[in-house]
């Protein structure tokens, strides 16, 4: 793996941390909400592009690599989420039209995935939504 191809890898990266934020927004990560990420993670991350980690895996599996190791830490979701906001700020060149429509999919389905989405999960979406429009 190239020097070129480390942004590319930390974006995957950093897509876990921000489904961990939104999962986590209401300080509790259901199997619901890992169940819909790793569905959407098969179906539409791991065929969007060709890029690999060092180990030769599709790199859309740090997505659910990062979302696992943060459950576990039980990092707080709105440091993640800032983190993440910060990255897209560094490197908006990452987040082309169908990334962006692609994550807020991701999103919207974990958000939606226990019991419909709640209070923190809905502040959640919309500050990604903001950070979007920027």
């Amino acid at each position: 793996m190239g020097a070129a191809d480390k942004p590319q890898l930390l974006f995957y990266q950093k897509m876990g941390e921000l489904f961990y934020s939104i999962a986590a927004a209401d300080k509790v990560v259901r199997k619901e909400e890992y169940e819909a990420l790793k569905n959407i993670v098969l179906d539409q991350w791991k065929n969007l592009e060709d890029y690999e980690d060092p180990f030769h895996t599709d790199a859309a599996q740090q997505i659910e690599v990062v979302f696992d190791w943060f459950d576990y830490e039980q990092l707080d979701a709105n440091d993640c989420f800032e983190s993440f906001a910060d990255y897209n700020k560094e490197y908006p060149q990452l987040f082309t039209k169908e990334r962006k429509q692609l994550i807020w999919k991701t999103a919207n389905a974990i958000a939606s995935s226990f019991s419909d989405k709640n209070k923190n999960e809905i502040i959640m979406l919309a500050k990604l939504k903001i950070l979007f429009k920027d």
